[in-house]
């Protein structure tokens, strides 16, 4: 993911842009060489320490901040993030806050995560593209909300690293390309939502020729620090 902060959003379907509530976009951060097809949905352990932590996040930070969707709070529930961070951030992983994952980015905050993934409104028959795979963590809160995730990370070593996080956790409806996510992944092309992490100037004219008729795509577009999310 690249590292991006806006103040400013809304929303792109098929070239329609509407106006939602302003947020503080804070941690949305973020040759192509296929890393890994991972076909889903895997329930978190009976012996997950963190099932209380996720419970009072989800109902103080995302619920408490505004998102209302059912089925993305539970996959919130759901989806075990200190399992997308390093040892030594696991105590702070249910805090809504970035945390760094190597290669100067971060795993942007859980209610970024959650306010984006409502936005794009996911469907149970949706195919999404994700830009910007960073940890693996918003993939994988995905997929438990759609058919099919294909998700491209430029950075070599984060790339390999959240794809091997994805097929240990099991998130078999995955999948991780190494490359530039700004041409998109037009073999799977064409993408029901689209899902960008990093924050380009304007909107890539590949990712949109790559959107069908009548989807949706959310990105934060603009210079860096003035973004809006499109």
């Amino acid at each position: 993911m690249c590292r991006a902060r806006t103040s400013v959003a809304c929303v792109c379907t098929s070239g329609n842009w509407a106006s939602v509530p302003r947020w503080w976009l804070a941690g949305v951060v973020a040759a192509a060489a296929l890393v890994a097809i991972f076909p889903a949905r895997a329930a978190p352990p009976a012996s997950d320490r963190f099932i209380e932590a996720r419970e009072r996040m989800v109902r103080d930070d995302i619920a408490g901040g505004g998102v209302t969707d059912s089925r993305v709070l539970e996959s919130m529930r759901l989806v075990p993030r200190h399992e997308f961070v390093a040892a030594p951030q696991r105590p702070y992983a249910y805090f809504d806050m970035a945390l760094p994952i190597g290669a100067a980015q971060t795993i942007s905050g859980p209610f970024v995560v959650a306010y984006m993934t409502e936005a794009i409104d996911p469907h149970p028959e949706d195919k999404v593209l994700e830009i910007g795979t960073g940890s693996g963590y918003q993939a994988a809160i995905l997929a438990k909300l759609v058919r099919e995730v294909y998700t491209i990370e430029i950075v070599g070593a984060l790339g390999h690293k959240a794809a091997r996080t994805l097929e240990r956790l099991r998130y078999d409806n995955v999948q991780v390309k190494v490359g530039d996510g700004y041409q998109g992944w037009p073999e799977h092309a064409p993408f029901d939502k689209i899902i960008v992490t990093c924050s380009p100037e304007k909107v890539p004219p590949a990712l949109v020729a790559q959107l069908r008729e009548g989807g949706r795509m959310v990105i934060p577009v603009g210079e860096r620090y003035q973004q809006a999310l499109g």
